[in-house]
């Protein structure tokens, strides 16, 4: 088999198209690890702008797991810096690259929830964060996560005033044997601190000094701080000196750790607990840290929304860079691809043409054949139809007529002779007038009645015949033919009975005769393929129903129009 030149040529055209450039890809390790180093080391705008720049590239690679992990961490910087508004709408943001059908994404689920949870209580929307807690239950997979997802959920229904669905909560976690003492501790101290608040004279002092003693066992900082608050408000009202110890354990405690919104909250109990001496002092650290800590959150939002500015400005930026490149790329591409286009379009042109002209040269033959088919077909049923079924009324006549009339046999026999002369030269039946044309019928289907067979007719008159085609009188003189011939010849009856009529512009004719019936299955002859196939064509329908012994029904419907 050669080789197409054309095909050659074609690809040396293509080949010639220059590749595009890839663009390089960036390895996001190193940015990732950063983002996390910058908040360990407790730079969270720094870590803001690297997971915000490492989750656009997870976005164009359609890392979704990643990108929903950067806005995760992105939210919880922004909650901690007190803009829970912006840490909301990146945290439901989040959401929309997790898939609640895969188990790899439960622990950002999980986390999620819990970050939008946390967002609405210190917003003090608290049927917002009953629903986040919730969802957070369904994607907790570890009986540590769910104790603290449980201390959330009974601590919003303490908000709540609803103490007693926080202590049966309480109570379950607690009722738990491999509870870890840190998890006890929370949890002890919680629920000591609501009964309290629920009733002031529930003795809460000895669960809040052994919380109070196992998280200074476990040098769990965040955690005496709590115990240290519990503490202090626990003894406001019952012993102020107590009160006021704890109070300022708590506040350096929250020295300690560097929080500035864990100083403002001990300030808070100094000042209502403390003696008139330190008051002063107590409300100018208070003032002053407030003020502070409100600039610094203000500072915040600010410094997230621009970062989050640059960053989206950096992106299309580079975007238009890179569409600059791929549509210089793509416009020399198309050049060369119309080039190569137009020489496909003429080699097809010539392939489909030469393609074309074959099938054209092969269907005109076959539909050449089909006409000759047709034609012998058309020529084969007319012969089946005027010459035999002609004889067979001669020889009919002859049989049963003792008194031959020579005359008259030798007129039919001539009309045979035009017939069967003017089917070789294609020639057109003449049509009798409409006036006649009832009486011819009536005649042809008289002359099978015989001595011992009764024919009757009903219905034949010329109104009967008004408006229906030359065509269709033709064609229904043919099948009645046929139909009386088989009659004839086959059904040995006594009695046949024809009925015209129209209804409803449909032409109706009912045949029955009382022979011998014939099988619903029996095979079908070339007289009754003809008849069926002449009915067909003038679109309408015949019916035949015969059982053995039972005589011949055949009832014939054609539209007039």
């Amino acid at each position: 088999m050669k080789f197409p030149v054309y095909i050659f040529v074609l690809f040396v055209i293509l080949s010639c198209v220059d590749k595009p450039e890839s663009i390089p890809s960036i390895s996001v390790n190193k940015e990732y690890e950063e983002a996390y180093a910058y908040l360990d080391a407790g730079k969270p705008d720094s870590a803001f702008l690297r997971f915000s720049q490492v989750k656009d590239h997870y976005q164009s690679i359609n890392d979704s797991l990643h990108v929903a992990n950067c806005l995760i961490n992105m939210a919880v910087i922004q909650r901690d810096a007190g803009d829970y508004f912006g840490a909301q709408e990146t945290a439901l943001q989040a959401n929309d690259y997790l898939n609640e059908h895969k188990l790899d994404h439960y622990p950002y689920l999980n986390s999620n929830f819990n970050t939008l949870g946390t967002i609405s209580r210190d917003l003090k929307y608290y049927d917002d964060a009953l629903s986040f807690f919730e969802k957070t239950l369904k994607y907790s997979q570890d009986s540590a996560n769910l104790s603290i997802i449980e201390n959330n959920i009974a601590l919003v229904y303490k908000s709540l005033k609803q103490f007693g669905k926080a202590d049966k909560i309480f109570q379950n976690i607690l009722s738990r044997p491999y509870l870890k003492s840190i998890e006890y501790a929370r949890t002890l101290s919680n629920r000591a601190n609501a009964r309290s608040d629920h009733d002031s004279s529930y003795v809460a002092a000895p669960d809040l000094l052994n919380a109070l003693s196992i998280r200074v066992q476990e040098k769990d900082i965040w955690g005496q701080n709590a115990s240290y608050a519990h503490l202090a408000d626990y003894y406001k009202e019952k012993r102020s000196d107590s009160s006021l110890f704890y109070a300022r354990k708590q506040y350096a405690t929250a020295l300690k750790l560097k929080s500035p919104d864990a100083q403002v909250n001990a300030l808070r109990r100094l000042i209502q607990t403390g003696n008139r001496d330190s008051l002063q002092t107590y409300f100018t650290s208070y003032s002053r840290l407030t003020d502070s800590l409100e600039s610094a959150r203000a500072a915040a939002k600010n410094q997230f929304a621009l970062i989050r500015y640059e960053v989206e400005k950096n992106k299309a930026d580079n975007l238009r860079l890179e569409n600059d490149n791929v549509e210089k790329s793509a416009r020399l591409t198309r050049q060369r691809w119309m080039t190569g286009g137009l020489f496909v379009l003429i080699i097809g042109g010539i392939v489909g043409g030469r393609f074309w002209y074959r099938k054209r040269k092969e269907r005109l033959e076959l539909e050449a054949q089909n006409k000759i088919k047709a034609s012998k077909l058309a020529t084969s049923r007319k012969v089946h139809d005027v010459v035999a079924n002609g004889i067979y009324r001669v020889m009919s006549e002859i049989e049963y007529n003792e008194q031959l009339d020579r005359d008259s046999l030798l007129d039919k026999l001539d009309i045979m002779y035009n017939k069967s002369r003017d089917i070789s030269y294609e020639a057109e039946e003449s049509i009798e007038a409409p006036s006649a044309y009832p009486d011819v019928l009536g005649e042809l289907l008289k002359s099978f009645a015989k001595e011992n067979r009764l024919v009757l007719i009903a219905g034949n008159d010329a109104a009967l015949w008004e408006n229906v085609s030359d065509q269709a009188k033709s064609e229904l003189k043919e099948v009645l033919l046929e139909m009386m011939v088989n009659m004839a010849k086959h059904s040995q009856a006594t009695s046949v009975v024809i009925r015209f009529g129209r209804e409803d512009e449909h032409l109706h004719i009912h045949y029955q005769d009382d022979g011998v019936g014939m099988h619903a299955d029996a095979p079908k002859g070339k007289g009754r393929q003809n008849t069926v196939s002449r009915i067909r064509g003038l679109r309408g329908e015949i019916i035949f129903a015969s059982e053995v012994g039972d005589g011949m029904k055949i009832d014939i419907h054609i539209p007039i129009r």
